[in-house]
C-alpha cells in the first residue's frame, strides 16, 4: 500500500511539474487574445472580477513595494485614474506580485494610490497573465482582449492617457 502511495504521489508530482512547465514555454498572454479571467481581494476587502468588468476598460497593474522602477509609474497610474474615475468607462487594479502586506500598504500610501488593489495569492494572476517581472501593465478593451501590454513602467501620464483613450470610442 506504502509503494502505490509513493508512486501516486510521484505521478501526481511529475504531472504538476510538466503543467508548469507546458505553461512557462507558452510565453507571454498576448494583445488580441482574451484576457485570462481572475478574481482579485482587494487590501480593503472588495472582490474585482475580470468577467463582471466586461464593458469596461481595466488597466490591470502588476507592481511590487520592492521594484524601484514601478515607484516612477505609480503618480502617472494614479493621476489617469482619478482623470477617468468621473466617466466610469475605465478601471484600473493594482495587483501586489511577491509582497507582503504591510510594505505593500506602505507604498500605496506613499505614493497617494486610491484605485483598487490586492495582492496575488499564491501568484495566481500573475501566472494566469504568464507576467515576466514588474512593472507589468495590461490595458484590456470592453470585450475582455488585451489591447495593450505595457512592459517596463509607463513614462508618462500622457502615455496612458494615449493608451486608453481610443479604447473608449
Amino acid at each position: 500500500m506504502k509503494k502505490i502511495l509513493l508512486w501516486g504521489g510521484l505521478l501526481l508530482l511529475l504531472a504538476v511539474l510538466a503543467f508548469g512547465l507546458f505553461r512557462s514555454q507558452q510565453g507571454q498572454v498576448n494583445v488580441g487574445e482574451l484576457a485570462p479571467e481572475f478574481t482579485l481581494e482587494s487590501f480593503s476587502g472588495e472582490t474585482y472580477r475580470l468577467p463582471d468588468l466586461r464593458g469596461k476598460v481595466v488597466v490591470v497593474n502588476f507592481w511590487a513595494s520592492w521594484c524601484e522602477s514601478c515607484k516612477p509609474e505609480a503618480r502617472d497610474l494614479e493621476a489617469a485614474y482619478q482623470y477617468y474615475l468621473p466617466t466610469g468607462e475605465v478601471l484600473f487594479l493594482g495587483v501586489d506580485y511577491v509582497d507582503t502586506e504591510p510594505e505593500a500598504l506602505a507604498y500605496l500610501e506613499e505614493f497617494q494610490v486610491t484605485y483598487p488593489n490586492g495582492p496575488d495569492l499564491r501568484t495566481e494572476i500573475s501566472q494566469a497573465f504568464r507576467i515576466r517581472g514588474v512593472p507589468e501593465t495590461f490595458v484590456i478593451d470592453k470585450s475582455g482582449r488585451i489591447a495593450h501590454l505595457q512592459i517596463g513602467p509607463f513614462s508618462s501620464f500622457e502615455e496612458i492617457l494615449g493608451i486608453i483613450d481610443p479604447l473608449l470610442d
